[in-house]
């Protein structure tokens, strides 16, 4: 269970706070089912509200040790394999839904061998390998940012450095 004030990571939302932990007070809600009250970081206008037993919508927020330690695996982390084109933006959409770092970097590394191999073909790259390329690259940066007291935008650079130095 999390607690108030603790930041976790949503499907949808992104890194969020947890600012309450109550039941809805909509109609039609169930009284008795308690939710967990969630503002984005980046939408702080927005609420989401999770029901506390849906363990699968929120996950924890990385440590500081724990990005550090993800980042030395991303050169032993494989691209993911997707053969088939017509499933491939499903295995996008899952992977990202998962929330998992790792399927994050799988997607990365995917995507980026498909730009450089249709570059060498004369060919740009897809809307929608650009699109899920900065939805996976926005979603980890951001969270690796959050866990070691970073900007975002220096995330790169600090993973090249840290990469480069083993």
């Amino acid at each position: 269970m999390f607690e108030i004030n603790e930041f976790v990571i949503h499907t949808t939302g992104g890194i969020c706070q947890v600012t309450d932990i109550a039941p809805l007070d909509m109609p039609g809600a169930d009284k008795d089912r308690k939710y967990y009250f969630l503002v984005p970081i980046k939408a702080r206008g927005s609420r989401v509200f999770v029901p506390i037993d849906n363990t699968n919508a929120i996950r924890r927020v990385m440590t500081d040790e724990e990005a550090w330690e993800l980042i030395d695996e991303i050169p032993g982390i494989e691209e993911l394999q997707v053969d088939n084109d017509k499933i491939r933006e499903a295995k996008y959409k899952e992977a990202i839904k998962s929330c998992d770092c790792r399927e994050l970097i799988k997607i990365i590394k995917n995507l980026y061998s498909r730009r450089l191999k249709r570059l060498e073909e004369g060919k740009k790259s897809t809307a929608t390998d650009d699109k899920y390329f900065k939805i996976a690259e926005d979603n980890l940066f951001s969270e690796i940012a959050f866990a070691i007291g970073k900007n975002k935008d220096e995330i790169p650079d600090v993973i090249a450095s840290r990469i480069g130095s083993m």
